[in-house]
């Protein structure tokens, strides 16, 4: 029924008003009593398990960051069958993000633009949901992904990373340093490996026993995408997520008037597969077999998530087919995965 919903209701309302109904809905699961029975029915069926990080997922399938950006509704997800919540992305100052509207569906592309701008409460005020999410007994994996404040000029983004790591990376099952949003101005400089290194350097530092990964952009040249995720493993880092949005609209079905209205921010959804595959390979062929490699952009089906798996994802990461796919889409996912796997099995 989802798919008429979205036809003849959600495609008619603002796409954020639209994401906080959904949202709403998924924080209330545990406290309306029903999410441990929605859980029994999401869940993997066979054992999908995934042991990375020194953790454990029960399904390699998670949310990225960007869905939940102040850890409100972890504990609904993972009784939706995600096996991972990236939380985030959290910055050290709260802030407003940039002015609405700014998001903005492609729907005959499966595609998203958005330029939210961190939008989100600041990390300290994070700290008690979080506290109480770790608390929780079935809980999915917590991943907390940290930004730098618009505020904070460039020169000073390690200070403000690290005020962030201070805060949250005790709380973090696995941390995540966000160096390529487009929509905070200069952050994407920071994936230059002379401003990257002694930024990852300090925030490891910070965060201690805690896992840290760096997340990058998909429009960094090949031989910058194989430049930091060398850097990251000589750096000592546990993990690399690839990738972020793009800023590029090539090949694109939706007409260039929708396009140019929707205006600038990062492109999400279908259109990233092909090149977030690529650089999942690119990665893996210069770091070690063990290490982890989380890949997000354009994942839809299990059949995709699976493709990821056997090009060397460690884990794989969704969003925005969730707003295609509806409030099943990690079942769906993890139902076709049990599937997939008991084949090759076979």
């Amino acid at each position: 029924m989802y798919p008429l919903l979205f036809k003849l209701v959600l495609t008619r309302m603002d796409p954020e008003r639209a994401h906080h109904l959904a949202f709403t809905v998924i924080r209330l699961l545990p406290a309306l009593g029903i999410g441990r029975l929605v859980h029994r029915w999401t869940r993997p069926r066979t054992d999908l398990g995934v042991n990375t990080l020194g953790l454990h997922f029960a399904s390699p399938f998670g949310v990225a960051a960007g869905f939940d950006k102040d850890g409100e509704a972890v504990i609904g997800l993972g009784q939706l069958g995600f096996g991972h919540v990236e939380v985030g992305t959290l910055t050290a100052v709260a802030q407003p993000g940039n002015p609405k509207p700014r998001l903005f569906r492609l729907v005959s592309d499966r595609a998203v633009i958005n330029r939210m701008g961190f939008n989100n409460h600041g990390a300290a005020a994070a700290v008690a949901r979080l506290t109480r999410v770790r608390a929780r007994a079935g809980r999915p994996v917590l991943g907390v992904n940290i930004g730098k404040s618009r505020v904070t000029a460039v020169e000073n983004a390690t200070a403000d990373y690290l005020q962030s790591a201070e805060t949250l990376a005790a709380l973090a099952d696995y941390l995540v340093v966000n160096v390529s949003s487009p929509n905070t101005p200069g952050l994407r400089g920071l994936q230059e490996l002379d401003q990257l290194a002694p930024l990852l350097t300090a925030v490891k530092r910070a965060a201690g026993a805690t896992p840290l990964l760096v997340k990058i952009a998909p429009d960094l040249a090949d031989a910058e995408v194989a430049r930091i995720a060398t850097l990251a493993v000589e750096l000592g880092l546990d993990g690399i997520i690839a990738t972020n949005t793009t800023i590029s609209r090539a090949g694109l079905k939706t007409d260039a008037a929708t396009i140019v209205a929707a205006g600038a921010g990062g492109l999400s959804g279908a259109p990233l597969h092909t090149r977030s595959l690529t650089v999942l390979k690119q990665i893996r062929a210069v770091v070690p077999a063990s290490w982890c490699v989380i890949s997000v952009g354009g994942v839809d089906t299990a059949a995709q998530v699976a493709e990821r798996l056997a090009a060397g994802a460690t884990l794989v990461q969704g969003y925005t087919a969730f707003l295609y796919r509806g409030p099943l889409w990690a079942r769906q996912i993890n139902r076709g995965l049990d599937r997939i796997l008991a084949g090759t099995n076979h």
